[in-house]
């Protein structure tokens, strides 16, 4: 069937609250690119951008200002974009399936990278073209400020610096605002929206959940690989000491002088200061900061009362960081009982006989020596995160686990990242989804379930066994399997307890933490 194009003056032109826009159609998808919706002088709040003329949304907008030069690896695993960076990176991409009176979901994707890395486009699985197609719904992706650019608080030098250590997070709500604004023209519903992230993009989410600002905006989040908080813990110090410091290194007479500063100058002393701050345990920013603007991990402080209403799906993969390293035993060469023995000896035979039997019973059709892979960093927070979510919203908190592997090195337990290409619609752009008989099995098991989700908060659908929701109690997980999909009420509790009782960080494939 020939694929249809369309880019010009009289097409896919939208009239917006800050200016009008147009974009193209490609295909049966209306696409745009790059939409402005605020602009923010360094430290600020954001304020909504106006838009002169018609702005021509068919290409990306800048992306946030890295600290550090991106090198180009591990492609195969997450094939990636590299694009420009500016300050001015305040912008959003939108997929459609039309710009018509439509009341469809919205989908708005927060990408990962921590709070100080990646961008809306950044992998290529990002695209939301097959996701509005496919599921019938408008999606979203947005940028925002990273780094010393959005977490960094200044706050001590002045009230219009008053919530500058989330000015990252300051920028989503001001894009949630545009969302709620402007969407309706865009064949979306306004008062059916779904954040999804993974990684940094859902702890953005629980983030958000946090902020009474974001309150209204968002009805329901997917929180993908996003509960790390050893690795993304609050700020509860300001960055003074540092700034200060900063800025006599760069001969500045003040904050507005920094403020103004050229950013590359001002990223390589923070890069070159922040080491000795950090050994200090003075902080250097880099994350949300609690205050006035911002509640804390819910894990430490509790879900606000008012978030109750937002369901949320909370999930990680098997392997997460410990997947991009192939595995320390070969199980392709190693039967049953050799797995059992090599085991024994490399984390202790007292050791393994208490961990084997609970990894059998959790994960019963995979190879012994796959327990070297077993991720014990993120699944530990994710399971106090959603029993500690259930006690707030009881009737709408999902779990699951991604335990698909993928066809490298003849077979690699699953990575963190893994899953977004499912949860796109996307597996088609990524290389190592390409299993044949279960690729396209598993991809709309999951994609279904988003699409449930976003329609009436309940992922429930015919391609999935019931799916109920956890309680305080009871972690009632969906696992999504090679041969199947299935809920394991606490499948995994006491493994987890006993692996990170039994065996030692330099046993597993790679350093977790």
């Amino acid at each position: 069937m020939e694929r249809r194009f369309i880019y010009d003056s009289g097409t896919a032109v939208v009239k917006t609250q800050s200016g009008t826009v147009r974009g193209y159609i490609d295909d049966d998808v209306t696409v745009f690119k790059g939409i402005p919706y605020a602009h923010a002088k360094r430290f600020h709040r954001p304020e909504p951008a106006v838009l002169d003329g018609i702005f021509d949304a068919a290409n990306y907008g800048f992306v946030c200002p890295l600290l550090t030069i991106d090198k180009p690896v591990g492609e195969l695993f997450c094939p990636h974009r590299y694009w420009p960076q500016n300050e001015d990176c305040m912008n959003l991409n939108i997929w459609t399936p039309a710009c018509d009176d439509g009341i469809r979901p919205v989908m708005v994707w927060l990408h990962g990278g921590g709070y100080g890395f990646g961008s809306a486009i950044e992998q290529q699985a990002y695209e939301g073209g097959n996701m509005a197609h496919y599921g019938d719904t408008v999606v979203v992706s947005v940028n925002h400020r990273l780094n010393i650019l959005g977490f960094f608080d200044v706050s001590d030098f002045g009230e219009e610096y008053e919530n500058s250590g989330n000015a990252g997070m300051e920028d989503i709500i001001c894009a949630l605002k545009w969302i709620r604004l402007n969407i309706a023209s865009f064949g979306g519903d306004p008062d059916n929206v779904t954040l999804f992230g993974q990684s940094g993009g859902g702890a953005k989410i629980t983030t958000l959940l946090q902020m009474p600002e974001a309150d209204g905006l968002f009805m329901r989040g997917i929180n993908m690989s996003g509960v790390v908080p050893t690795i993304l813990p609050d700020c509860e110090q300001t960055e003074k000491e540092i700034a200060e410091a900063i800025m006599a290194d760069l001969g500045l007479k003040d904050i507005h002088e920094l403020e103004n500063a050229d950013y590359y100058l001002f990223a390589k002393s923070y890069q070159r200061l922040s080491p000795e701050f950090q050994k200090a345990d003075i902080s250097v920013g880099g994350t949300p900061h609690l205050n006035a603007y911002y509640a804390g991990d819910p894990l430490l402080h509790g879900f606000r009362k008012e978030s109750k209403d937002a369901a949320l799906i909370v999930g990680s993969v098997y392997g997460e960081f410990t997947s991009f390293m192939p595995a320390p035993l070969d199980r392709k060469s190693l039967s049953d009982e050799e797995g059992v023995k090599a085991l024994r000896s490399r984390i202790g035979d007292k050791e393994a006989g208490t961990v084997l039997p609970l990894f059998r019973k959790a994960y019963p059709d995979r190879h012994p020596v796959d327990l070297l892979m077993l991720d014990t960093l993120f699944r530990p927070e994710i399971q106090k995160y959603v029993r500690k979510r259930a006690e707030v919203c009881p009737k709408h908190t999902y779990s699951y686990m991604f335990n698909v592997d993928m066809p490298i090195d003849g077979g690699r337990t699953p990575w963190h990242c893994s899953d977004i290409p499912y949860i796109f619609h996307n597996t088609a752009l990524s290389p190592y989804t390409q299993e044949a008989g279960v690729t396209e099995r598993i991809e709309n098991q999951i994609f279904q379930a988003v699409m449930a989700f976003a329609r009436t908060g309940n992922p429930a659908n015919t391609y999935l066994p019931v799916w109920p929701s956890c309680t305080k109690t009871t972690e009632n997980t969906m696992v999504f399997g090679k041969n199947s999909a299935e809920v394991k009420p606490d499948f995994d509790q006491k493994l987890i307890k006993a692996a990170l009782k039994n065996m030692k960080l330099s046993d597993f494939g790679s350093i977790q933490h």
